[in-house]
């Protein structure tokens, strides 16, 4: 009765489990996107822990009269994540005009920028390798898929090296470059 028991729960399991195997399941990413997406993960790491680590006080300063201030910059990134995409065909979610200079308040920001990385990953995750070699215009030139990846990693680690730059002059060390205690 016992090996009934058992061999009837077996059954009950498997068939449970079963359709979770059954769905097609997107392959992990490798090569190119594999590459972007570590990219992707260590800037947005990077800025938001350093976005974090800046008061509230200090996302209005700005280094000179007409330069973006700590809030725009990081605002600037957030909207480039999803800028750049839309040249791949990424439908983009309904966004506020003008967030750059209204989306002022330190949460608000962070939550932004963890917002766009995780789109910019998803997208990026769910594109296959023949993406990349699609032709696609950006700034009105032609290009590729992987053209345009490339671009959004050399954006965010621009804006990564502004931000640290910023970060130090308002007194803030970045996080992840503290002495270990």
């Amino acid at each position: 009765m016992r090996i009934v028991r058992w061999s009837l729960l077996g059954c009950c399991l498997a068939v449970l489990i079963m359709p979770l195997y059954a769905q097609e399941k997107q392959p992990a990413p490798r090569g190119f996107r594999a590459e972007f997406l570590g990219q992707a993960d260590d800037v947005e790491k990077k800025l938001v822990s350093l976005a974090e680590a800046v008061p509230q006080e200090k996302y209005s300063w700005r280094p000179g009269k007409d330069v973006r201030s700590v809030s725009e910059a990081y605002m600037h990134v957030v909207g480039a994540n999803y800028f750049f995409l839309s040249f791949v065909g990424a439908k983009l979610p309904a966004m506020e005009r003008g967030m750059e200079k209204s989306v002022t308040d330190k949460a608000k920001v962070v939550q932004a920028l963890k917002e766009s990385f995780a789109f910019v990953k998803t997208t990026v995750g769910n594109m296959n390798d023949d993406e990349l070699e699609k032709e696609a215009v950006m700034f009105g030139m032609k290009t590729t898929g992987r053209n345009v990846l490339f671009t959004l990693a050399l954006h965010m680690h621009e804006h990564l090296g502004q931000s640290v730059a910023y970060a130090r002059s308002c007194g803030v060390v970045p996080p992840w470059s503290v002495p270990e205690k």
